[in-house]
């Protein structure tokens, strides 16, 4: 049995031994370990992060730089392949890499993404487009719809709008909300749905943004459990990123007590499903952010005081953690590349996904 999970009655899907049925990976875009620190310091309540057993750091650098961006770093995770930096979904040549939805999507399983930036940006379409520069986004919206993906939650609406009237939702078969979030009815294995809900970003937790990350994670679980085969779904916490290039402390914050309260809803649903393991990492870290006690070592040091610092606004090439929970999860402990991070899913997934 692995560390901290303790399996299920009554589900009516069943994993081999150590191995899960579902796999839901949790990216806090720009989230470093002072980051990861930050609910023990502001909330009033024990982090869902003490409950993971399995903890591993994972390098980031791209295939070209030590610094990595976002589109790289997602690539390499999905597919396990070190590329340049504006890359998604294409190697060092320029040419597409199999990425972990599509192999999942071949075996029956469901997929899902889900973004508080647009669903086109860096991390999202790492999981799901093949282009040569990040910012081709409404190549990446029509890969968005060309895709497996079963189930997408974010903004850009901006990038599926065609200039000649076509109506690509409906072309392509995805029914999609623009509206509000709600659970999905019918709940049919044939279907794709999306949730679109602002032309391009989402708005940040402090312009109101509200549960949307931990509402729409509890929509895709319910959806994507609608058949008898596993699913694969990746959350991201888009916002911690640019809190960190913007050297905003208010915003960081706000932001990463969002994606902790997503990864509490999460590991809750894996608690009960019993076959569900649950990754928590990160595509690089962002800010050189740490928790710094107030004043000067020199001129005097209040050991009481916390005073959120960053000492950069750019990428860092720090390590960045790995937490994992539920059968698998002890693949994950130890430090590695983050290219392991896909091999070690795909250990799972050929071995009984």
């Amino acid at each position: 049995m692995v560390a901290g999970w303790m399996p299920a009655t009554g589900t009516g899907k069943d994993s081999l031994p150590g191995r899960p049925v579902n796999i839901i990976l949790m990216i806090g875009d720009g989230m470093g370990v002072s980051h990861l620190s930050v609910p023990y310091y502001y909330l009033d309540r024990e982090p869902v992060f003490n409950r993971f057993r399995s903890i591993g750091l994972a390098g980031t650098s791209s295939a070209t730089h030590p610094v990595t961006q976002s589109s790289a770093a997602a690539t390499a995770l999905s597919t396990g392949v070190k590329t340049y930096n504006t890359a998604v979904g294409v190697g060092p040549d320029s040419l597409a890499r199999k990425n972990i939805v599509e192999i999942a999507s071949a075996r029956g399983y469901q997929t899902g993404v889900i973004s508080t930036s647009s669903i086109t940006d860096a991390t999202p379409a790492g999981f799901y487009a093949h282009v040569t520069d990040r910012y081709m986004q409404r190549e990446i919206a029509l890969d968005l719809l060309e895709s497996e993906i079963d189930f997408f939650a974010g903004g850009g609406l901006k990038y599926f709008i065609d200039t000649t009237g076509r109506d690509l939702f409906r072309e392509y078969g995805v029914t999609v909300n623009f509206a509000k979030l709600q659970k999905i009815e019918p709940q049919d294995p044939a279907r794709r749905y999306g949730f679109l809900l602002a032309m391009d970003r989402m708005p940040a937790m402090l312009e109101g943004r509200g549960g949307f990350l931990a509402d729409a994670s509890g929509v895709a679980t319910d959806f994507l459990s609608r058949s008898d085969s596993g699913f694969f779904l990746m959350v991201e916490g888009s916002q911690i990123d640019w809190a960190g290039h913007g050297n905003n402390a208010d915003y960081m914050i706000s932001e990463m007590i969002d994606f902790e309260n997503t990864v509490k809803r999460v590991l809750e649903y894996a608690e009960r499903d019993g076959n569900t393991l649950v990754i928590v990492t990160a595509d690089h870290e962002t800010g050189g952010f740490t928790l710094a006690a107030a004043g000067d070592y020199q001129t005097g040091t209040d050991y009481g005081t916390i005073v959120p610092a960053f000492s950069t606004t750019n990428h860092s090439a720090s390590l960045v953690p790995v937490l994992a929970f539920g059968p698998g999860a002890d693949l994950f402990a130890g430090i590695y590349e983050n290219t392991e991070l896909f091999s070690k899913m795909m250990s799972l997934i050929d071995s009984g996904f």
